[in-house]
């Protein structure tokens, strides 16, 4: 079995989900005792958002690639940020390594081709849903992003850091989300993309009447294949 890296505490939230479902899976596939070969480095997540907030990327960047060099020092065989946002400056910490980053955009891609879905909805961070660097992986193979409106972005922007990434899972705010899915489909979105690790911790199947891409799921699926292969 390969050793999995994984860079997390972005939120600690989501990061506990990482290592649950990595674990499970592995106990699944491989049965008795089993569980995964891995390592989890955990950021204060205070110090990241703050960069995010001041659009000092390039700071960012170099924290991600010093940690997933020790990851890989350490003996990881693969990394994976354990969030969709910081997915911006992945290229630049790829370039710090040998072994290869396991990118979530490009696995969640990989899904929405296999099931033939043409357009989806991007739910995330206003970084995730505003910026390109999620949208062109999803793009460059064929595949229409629609995101809710300003207002929209805005407060489910609000929900991720001010709830959900502190453990807080309100009922209403689980019912705008609903509303934003409804407005998506509406726009002819096909599915759904939870864009943001910290969504499926309050968005279920059973919650939405669309399809849902669940990445937190997905990225941990294919470090497990990865890793078993």
């Amino acid at each position: 079995m390969k050793t999995i890296g994984l860079i997390g505490g972005m939120s600690w939230e989501s990061s506990l989900e990482y290592y649950r479902i990595i674990n499970k899976k592995i106990s699944n596939q491989v049965g008795g005792l089993s569980s995964a070969e891995c390592m989890l480095y955990s950021l204060n997540f205070a110090e990241i958002e703050l960069l995010q907030r001041n659009n000092e990327w390039e700071k960012a960047a170099a924290i991600l690639s010093d940690i997933a060099k020790k990851l890989e020092s350490a003996g990881a065989d693969c990394v994976l940020i354990c969030t969709n946002t910081m997915h911006k400056i992945a290229g630049q910490v790829q370039e710090s390594l040998n072994v290869p980053l396991i990118h979530i955009g490009d696995t969640t891609a990989e899904a929405i081709c296999e099931d033939k879905i043409s357009k989806i909805g991007l739910l995330g961070t206003r970084y995730t849903m505003e910026e390109d660097f999620y949208h062109e992986r999803l793009e460059e193979r064929g595949i229409d992003v629609v995101t809710p409106g300003q207002v929209a972005r805005t407060e489910l922007n609000r929900i991720i850091f001010e709830e959900l990434c502190q453990g807080v899972f309100l009922p209403e705010s689980k019912k705008k989300i609903q509303a934003m899915i409804e407005d998506l489909r509406s726009e002819g979105a096909q599915a759904i993309v939870l864009g943001c690790t910290e969504i499926p911790l309050i968005i279920k199947q059973e919650d939405s009447s669309l399809p849902l891409y669940n990445t937190m799921d997905i990225h941990a699926r294919k470090a497990v294949e990865f890793a078993l292969g």
